[in-house]
């Protein structure tokens, strides 16, 4: 399917740049959502990040206030919309509450995951608002579609947090056979030249996480950021032991916990919580083992979210200069 055959909501079109900053578990924040919209890109965080569940109410008037304030100051440069990923696995017993002040401020987009819900999808609609579902197979894209999702995260191998064993490129082809809404790929994107393949590939936007774990507002403790900073692929163990379900962790901070991240041992599925991001294995699963994608050798000092995106904007406009030169 061409570019101009592809169905977008109104949201998702004409976006400043074709980035969707990935809901970072407690690492997103406001202060990172607000800095990712004004740069460009849609900013995103987990609803379950805010703790108590009163906090999520106080973080949308602050984020939705200060996008309106930059707009009213920029009219010619809009911020870009904001999303709010919502975990709708039955363990999450804040989903109905969390779902209530999304509706109270009509959040634009809202990131699915982890399972595909038709009356989320319905509740979502039911205010104006998109919802973008994360799948890691052809299967689960079909499903969540059939259930009302408007477009799709597929989250390929290499992404960062629970990630599948699929390439990017099967991925978007076997979605692209039969589906013709939003697609923003996921996995080891952190570069203007990676965005720019993820476009080439079929997919509308990149999806990108750990990137930006490596910025000033990110919600993460320094050791995290400076980790990525040093580290690239070869750093990454994609293990199940921690919350039974596979995800990609910097082998460092597995060593750091006391544990070889090269023996590993397989976790039960039945015992995740989803809520909580912990498994039967792992009490600090998530706060003390860290989360993290394949493409952070791209990923060399900690800096700014805005001056992140203007790297990301240069590389690829000279990835676009590259291929018509050529």
């Amino acid at each position: 399917m061409t570019q101009r055959q592809r169905h977008l909501p109104p949201v998702l079109q004409n976006l400043p740049f074709p980035v969707i900053g990935s809901p970072l578990f407690i690492i997103s924040n406001p202060k990172l959502v607000i800095a990712q919209c004004k740069a460009g890109v849609v900013g995103s965080m987990p609803a379950l990040n805010a703790r108590p569940a009163s906090q999520l109410d106080e973080w949308l008037a602050e984020i939705t206030e200060a996008l309106a304030a930059h707009d009213k100051a920029n009219p010619d440069q809009k911020a870009a919309p904001f999303a709010i990923n919502q975990i709708v696995h039955k363990s999450n017993d804040r989903l109905e509450h969390d779902l209530q002040l999304c509706a109270k401020y009509k959040v634009p987009i809202i990131i699915t995951s982890l399972g595909a819900r038709e009356d989320v999808n319905q509740a979502v609609h039911g205010w104006g608002g998109v919802v973008m579902h994360d799948v890691i197979n052809n299967v689960f894209a079909r499903k969540a579609i059939e259930k009302g999702a408007d477009g799709l995260i597929p989250v390929a191998a290499g992404a960062g947090g629970h990630a599948s064993v699929k390439s990017p490129f099967a991925m978007v082809q076997e979605i692209r056979e039969w589906f013709d809404g939003p697609v923003a790929l996921s996995g080891s994107i952190a570069s203007g030249g990676a965005i720019l393949a993820a476009q080439a590939m079929g997919a509308d936007f990149a999806y990108i996480g750990s990137a930006f774990i490596a910025t000033d507002e990110a919600r993460a403790v320094e050791g995290y950021k400076q980790m990525i900073t040093e580290c690239n692929s070869d750093d990454i163990v994609y293990s199940n032991f921690y919350t039974g379900v596979h995800g990609n962790y910097l082998k460092g901070s597995i060593r750091n916990a006391g544990m070889d991240p090269d023996n590993l041992p397989v976790s039960d599925p039945s015992k995740m919580n989803f809520s909580t991001g912990e498994g039967a294995n792992a009490a600090k699963a998530w706060k003390d083992i860290w989360g993290c994608g394949q493409g952070i050798g791209a990923i060399r000092e900690v800096v700014p979210a805005a001056d992140l995106v203007a790297r990301f904007r240069r590389e690829y406009a000279e990835a676009k200069a590259r291929i018509c030169a050529g």
